[in-house]
């Protein structure tokens, strides 16, 4: 590569002064570092706990639904929910208004992995808060799901 086409070391500094993907995969990652390390007691991850916590519901949710809210595609939820049925932890089910759709269920043991993983999202979570330097998570939160 010639000199003449070489991007300048500045424009390297601008983008990642700017960046707003850099900015978000830097504490993304950061985040689910801290609530892997807190949720690893529980043999959870924060995919799982998010996961889990997804079908927390009156009904066992379609897959359809839970990948959307999980920014998922079928293919890759269906991979994340393996290994929590495996444990046991979830049961994927026929929909019985539709057969070829499932149902994705908690299991008892499901629901006592989540309520024993909540007051340590909940305690990590607040400490996460705590460090948002505006003060306004509620902002941040409104900020990031206007990003489509």
């Amino acid at each position: 590569m010639s000199n003449a086409t070489a991007i300048p070391f500045s424009t390297t500094v601008f983008v990642k002064d700017t960046c707003l993907c850099l900015h978000a995969q830097r504490a993304a990652r950061a985040l689910a570092r801290r609530f892997d390390t807190a949720l690893k007691p529980l043999g959870l991850t924060n995919g799982q706990f998010s996961l889990l916590m997804s079908l927390n519901r009156p009904e066992p949710p379609p897959m359809g639904p839970v990948a959307n809210l999980l920014a998922m595609d079928r293919t890759t939820l269906t991979a994340a929910l393996k290994p929590l049925q495996k444990r046991g932890l979830l049961s994927i089910e026929t929909d019985p208004r539709d057969k070829r759709g499932k149902r994705l269920r908690l299991t008892e043991q499901g629901m006592a992995v989540l309520m024993s993983a909540l007051p340590v999202w909940t305690q990590t979570h607040e400490e996460v808060e705590a460090q948002i330097a505006s003060g306004d998570a509620d902002r941040l939160r409104r900020d990031l799901a206007d990003i489509r």
